[in-house]
């Protein structure tokens, strides 16, 4: 497969962006963690997307989307992993080198979040073609009005990060349409 067919053509125009065909052995391990945290969230009804910040090898935070059973619209899964980051260090800003791996591309809240935050590098799985913020519908990144610049590296494991939401949703809407014929079943309809 081609350069260009699998990365938005936007991305490749970012100048601290990559996709890279050879990832290091902790950067595979640190999605896989973030792909059982997206399992659990899964479990609980939520939105599978799973994000872990690490720093020197070690895990500062983790967390999987829960804006559902929390009621708060903020409960993105980098949102989660970063309150617990900046928690464990005590402080708002993350120590220099700092990685977040996530499963699906950021949206805009969680970049902004990522740039106040002082990640140095994010590593994504799927392209979020919908809302993603970073390369495929805006290109936050390369914008040159932050005082910050974060390290991009999209599609680590990209296949199995789209296959667990292609599946969810598909379950979702057939969960849907049940509970649609079984209303309409016991109304008499």
């Amino acid at each position: 497969m081609a350069y260009r067919e699998i990365v938005p053509k936007m991305a490749c125009d970012l100048p601290n962006f990559s996709s890279l065909t050879f990832w290091l052995p902790t950067d595979v391990a640190m999605m896989n963690h973030a792909l059982t945290l997206a399992r659990r969230g899964a479990e609980r009804g939520e939105i599978p997307v799973g994000a872990v910040v690490v720093h020197d090898g070690q895990i500062l935070g983790e967390g999987f989307n829960c804006p559902i059973s929390t009621h708060d619209p903020t409960h993105h899964a980098e949102i989660v992993a970063l309150r617990q980051a900046c928690e464990r260090v005590q402080n708002y800003r993350l120590p220099i080198g700092s990685t977040l791996y996530v499963t699906l591309e950021p949206c805009t809240m969680c970049f902004g979040s990522l740039i106040h935050a002082r990640v140095s590098r994010v590593v994504f799985g799927a392209y979020e073609p919908k809302a993603g913020a970073v390369t495929s519908q805006l290109t936050l990144a390369k914008e040159s009005f932050y005082n910050h610049v974060i390290n991009i590296q999209g599609g680590l494991l990209a296949n199995e990060s789209s296959m667990m939401l292609s599946q969810f949703f598909k379950q979702r809407r057939a969960d849907k349409k049940k509970a649609k014929i079984e209303s309409r079943l016991s109304d008499g309809h």
